[in-house]
């Protein structure tokens, strides 16, 4: 069991200094573009402009960044965090593939086994993914007239919605006492102030932190 803790922490470890390299790579080079660019055509970069503009994305990006973090995390363990957030799609493609991989390998989030399972379902998403993409660009110009076809239209605005609906009904029927006043109070949200709808990952915090509070609650009373 030693020798198990010890590899898996060792293991970890390489994980957390070859992930954060590479986040770190990864934000220069998207940081950089603009001043490439600029290099490429001679011009220079408007740094009060370029500085402007990315104060403009960060104040909402950032705190969803840090909201995202928090909350997936824990469900996604060291390697799947740093594949997932390194590769994008964490809401609508790998915490899906995650949990539908814990279900399936019946894995408890913080063990060592569920660790592994998220791991290769991320990274198993993050292939496929690039697999589509390029059979998509290839694809894309005879498939035209399909995509643009007014019949499909309202199946491609609805795709997330559906595949979060299918996939958070299993866990709402597992703990309806838990799930019922949140998912109340964010669906009449959404539907009185339908600005929030493209927010849903900064409603993840208020929305988990009832959900929390309400299954404590619970639990002190012996209700669950």
């Amino acid at each position: 069991m030693e020798d198990r803790e010890k590899f898996f922490e060792e293991f970890n470890n390489g994980l957390h200094r070859i992930g954060r390299i590479m986040l770190i790579l990864s934000v220069i080079l998207l940081l950089s573009v603009p001043f490439i660019y600029g290099a490429v055509n001679g011009v220079s970069v408007d740094v009060k402009g370029f500085l402007s503009g990315f104060a403009k994305v960060g104040i909402i990006y950032i705190p969803v960044a840090i909201v995202e973090f928090i909350v997936y995390a824990p469900m996604l363990g060291v390697g799947g965090s740093y594949l997932s957030f390194l590769t994008g799609n964490v809401t609508n493609m790998k915490i899906p593939c995650v949990m539908n991989s814990k279900d399936i390998a019946k894995t408890e989030a913080g063990t060592v086994e569920h660790e592994i399972v998220s791991t290769i379902s991320v990274a198993t998403s993050a292939i496929v993914t690039t697999l589509v993409v390029v059979v998509g660009v290839i694809l894309l110009v005879p498939l035209q007239p399909v995509l643009n076809s007014e019949t499909l239209t309202p199946a491609f605005s609805n795709v997330v919605p559906a595949l979060f609906g299918a996939l958070g009904l299993k866990y709402f029927a597992k703990s309806p006492k838990i799930a019922a006043i949140p998912l109340l109070l964010m669906t009449l949200l959404c539907v009185f102030v339908p600005s929030m709808i493209s927010q849903t990952s900064v409603l993840l915090l208020p929305s988990g932190g009832l959900a929390l509070l309400i299954g404590f609650v619970l639990f002190k009373k012996n209700k669950l």
